[in-house]
């Protein structure tokens, strides 16, 4: 398997963090069902890959999002390897399922504005606070680690750009509550490189560092790679990324695949910067997942490299 050259830049972090969203952001807006054996198959690989962080499922309601249906005996399926694993909860009754089966991660999952909030939470930009308050002081109180999205950050496909105050606003009211990381979402994948370093730097001046940051990058428009350069030069060591660039949100149709998992690891290996994950194992569990679903992937590493790893996937 052919491996860019390491060329390191100045200015940039020595390793970073990867943390998969590909069983749980990246399957949720899959119309066919996948099984639940096949999802279990998905996470056991990912990790094998040596993804440090690998978010398995959602404990939402299935009217909402039908392919996380499965929640509660696809964790049970992961047995004791799964309690360390995050999931996201949207509220307390998904925190009580989560405490039940020993979980000892959970994320919730935030809006920069009113209008997603609104279709997303059903609530008010201030009321998801009121919401989010209760589940993450049990939360917490549990002994659990909270992790915190924040959607729409760079841009809202209702209400158009959001003020960098305002998404600033937002985060900083969901790490008040509790949460240990703000994940900052791209969710429609608008986002340039200098937006992104306004944000980190916006964030920086209302005294939150970039330890407490992590960046989620969609690439809708084929920006995910020169965010995550921007971010990186901004100090950020956290990145969601999602095996074989699978995923989106299903309530803002705009938003298309996430940054790929093996596209941003193949940038990482180029500049000389550690992450711990097997780029030939992660390229190998996508080819085989983009088997299970019937299409290839959008990752354009996973396309450049699959063909000559297919046959060796474990």
């Amino acid at each position: 398997m052919s491996l860019p050259m390491q060329v390191p830049a100045e200015g940039m972090p020595e390793r970073v963090t990867i943390y998969e969203v590909g069983p749980r952001d990246g399957l949720q807006n899959e119309s066919a069902i996948v099984p639940v054996d096949v999802k279990a198959e998905f996470v056991r690989r990912l990790v094998a890959a040596g993804l440090p962080i690998v978010e398995a499922t959602s404990f939402v309601h299935p009217g909402w999002v039908p392919q996380l249906a499965d929640a509660a005996e696809l964790m049970a399926d992961l047995g004791e390897e799964g309690r360390r694993l995050p999931v996201l909860v949207p509220n307390e009754r998904g925190l009580d399922r989560a405490l039940e089966l020993g979980l000892e991660h959970i994320a919730i999952f935030g809006s920069a504005t009113e209008t997603f909030a609104s279709n997303n939470l059903n609530r008010t930009f201030d009321e998801q606070f009121a919401m989010f308050e209760p589940t993450v002081a049990r939360a917490r109180e549990a002994g659990m680690d909270v992790r915190a999205y924040v959607s729409m950050c760079f841009g809202d496909p209702w209400e158009g750009t959001v003020p960098v105050e305002q998404v600033v606003s937002a985060g900083t009211r969901l790490l008040d509550l509790g949460a240990s990381q703000l994940s900052l979402g791209d969710t429609i994948g608008v986002a340039t490189a200098g937006h992104v370093k306004a944000l980190v730097a916006a964030f920086g001046e209302a005294g939150v560092g970039t330890d407490r940051l992590a960046m989620h990058f969609h690439d809708t428009y084929g920006q995910a790679l020169a965010n995550t350069f921007s971010a990186l030069q901004a100090g950020i060591t956290t990145f969601d990324a999602s095996a074989g660039g699978l995923g989106g949100c299903p309530y803002a149709k705009s938003a298309t695949g996430n940054l790929a998992t093996e596209d941003l690891v193949w940038m990482l290996d180029g500049l000389g910067i550690a992450h711990g994950v097997d780029l030939a194992a992660v390229v190998g569990t996508s080819t085989w997942m983009a088997g299970h679903l019937g299409r290839p992937s959008p990752s354009a590493v996973v396309r450049a490299l699959g063909g000559s790893l297919a046959q060796s996937a474990p």
